[in-house]
């Protein structure tokens, strides 16, 4: 009877987490733009000269450069006067080899936003924001964007942002790992965030979910619609539910060199321009049954 119990509440935590409009479903992704925000979040591991030559590139205008103690986090900040926006970009960790170990597993109360959030990464983007507010202007448009463990710090920095009432256009990051909880990921479903990601890369998936978890709330639970960069010009969207059960092809794999290949930047911005000439969006198959049926 438990088990049939934690089947049902599964099934209707899939029902309501996977409703995704029509429309939303229907609307590619821009891979142009996406090769744009992929270019800068790659910037953000270069130094001071190549940032700018890549903001001059896209008619921006670097504000600050941010270092973040701690998970080792920095990026910077700029605006285009032109299109009244200004672009928050924050790089992961330095050290790639360290992106497997440096996922901490606990949810802490945030009092910014009254919810639980990953404990590294929001202090990291409350550190980073404070050094962001003098910068940040009432009437531009704000896109932050990351990769990695930055990503993951981008995106609360648009929580932050959000609960300031600042104007957040979007949120683009690259192998983010998650950062909240299901009460966290449902409060902030109104912000536009897309999360990109590669097949291999792990980082995405953690911290890692049981599938028989799923009747759990205080699990750690992603937001936004998710872009994954398939091989074949192909690609897959997916929200809620079955983006979280991507980790039913990694339960018996151990990570390896391919696993960090993908999680590079280099791996995003090759995949983003194959896709850039003739994309195809595909069904994904989780490869996970509810029921265990063969």
């Amino acid at each position: 009877m438990t088990k049939i119990i934690s089947l049902t509440a599964s099934l209707l935590l899939l029902a309501f987490f996977s409703a995704i409009s029509s429309a939303e479903q229907a609307k590619a992704p821009d891979f142009v733009e996406l090769q744009s925000f992929a270019r800068l979040a790659n910037a953000s591991y270069a130094n001071e000269a190549a940032i700018k030559k890549e903001l001059a590139n896209q008619h921006y205008e670097l504000e600050k450069l941010i270092a973040v103690p701690g998970y080792l986090v920095a990026g910077f900040v700029a605006s285009s006067e032109a299109t009244k926006t200004q672009v928050i970009v924050v790089r992961g960790t330095a050290n790639e080899e360290n992106a497997f170990v440096d996922i901490a597993l606990q949810l802490l109360p945030d009092k910014k936003t009254g919810l639980k959030l990953h404990q590294g990464f929001s202090q990291s983007a409350s550190n980073f924001y404070q050094q962001v507010l003098p910068l940040l202007r009432r009437d531009y448009r704000i896109i932050t964007v990351g990769h990695s463990l930055g990503g993951a710090v981008a995106n609360i920095l648009a929580m932050y942002l959000d609960e300031d009432k600042y104007q957040i256009e979007k949120v683009i990051t690259f192998g983010q790992p998650k950062v909240t909880n299901v009460s966290g990921a449902r409060k902030y479903a109104h912000l536009a965030v897309t999360r990109v990601v590669t097949p291999k890369d792990v980082v995405p998936l953690v911290p890692p979910l049981d599938p028989m978890d799923l009747m759990k709330l205080d699990i750690y639970w992603h937001m936004g619609k998710e872009i994954v960069l398939l091989d074949n010009h192909e690609y897959a969207v997916l929200e809620g539910v079955k983006s979280m059960l991507r980790i039913s092809r990694f339960t018996d794999v151990v990570p390896d060199e391919s696993n960090l290949q993908h999680h590079m930047m280099a791996e995003y911005l090759r995949r983003i321009a194959d896709n850039i000439p003739d994309a195809k969006q595909v069904p994904y198959d989780t490869g996970f049954n509810l029921f265990g049926a063969p």
